[in-house]
């Protein structure tokens, strides 16, 4: 798909289809939808009432934002980030939001600390209960409100597409139980920016990150047999 296609895709989508590609985006996201999916145009008109055509249209938008993957023979898939690429998220997320935070510390109100602790506190009681979804869904908020403080509405929308895209890293590549950030990391930051210290913010933003890319299982990427003889030692049926 060329660029101009991609341009035209992503803008010209009839209205009727938005919440279409809404419910697809938020499945895709909250990992109900997992990397390597197969979504059929047949099965996904019948779903939500409309022609393959509209669903086309919503499949190639999703591809434009690169969270979907359109191939000629096996149709559209979820996409599966590989490991340079979710090292890269992340990393790219990493310099653009800490570059950003003397311009939320400018900005920031009494208010949006009141907003983002409203967040945090969703969050965690997704996480005690269970709701992996909501999890994902506000530990995302966190972060786009957080550099929505800075008034700077295109380095948000960018925060927003690569949050959705660390969503896919996480869903291909983290542990069974992972489910978005750390609450308590999203409190330090909290901490931190209500005290208007720029760097050691920065420095907490950082860890952040790094903390996620090191909870990754990029060991997979080079699956080998396990070490059974380790694994099954004291399991022997001759003993």
């Amino acid at each position: 798909m060329n660029s101009k296609t991609s341009l035209k895709t992503a803008s010209d989508l009839p209205e009727r289809d938005e919440p279409i590609y809404q419910a697809l985006m938020s499945a895709i996201v909250e990992h109900q939808l997992l990397p390597g999916s197969k979504l059929p145009e047949e099965a996904l008109a019948g779903v939500f009432g409309v022609s393959r055509t509209g669903i086309r249209k919503v499949l190639q938008r999703l591809a434009a934002v690169q969270m979907v993957i359109l191939t000629p023979r096996r149709g559209a898939l979820v996409a599966s980030p590989s490991v340079s690429e979710a090292r890269d998220i992340f990393t790219t997320r990493s310099l653009l939001e800490c570059a950003n935070l003397p311009a939320v510390l400018e900005h920031c109100q009494p208010a949006h600390l009141l907003a983002l602790e409203a967040v945090i506190r969703h969050e965690q009681q997704a996480h005690d209960e269970g709701d992996g979804p909501a999890a994902i869904r506000f530990s995302a908020a966190f972060h786009i409100q957080l550099h929505a403080i800075s008034g700077n509405q295109v380095l948000t929308e960018m925060v927003t597409r690569l949050s959705q895209r660390s969503s896919l890293a996480i869903a291909a590549w983290s542990a069974p139980w992972q489910q978005g950030c750390r609450c308590n990391d999203h409190d330090r930051l909290i901490a931190l920016l209500r005290n208007k210290a720029l760097e050691p913010l920065s420095d907490a933003l950082r860890q952040h990150f790094e903390h996620i890319v090191a909870t990754l299982r990029f060991e997979r990427a080079g699956e080998t047999l396990p070490d059974f003889a380790r694994l099954f030692a004291h399991k022997g049926v001759n003993q």
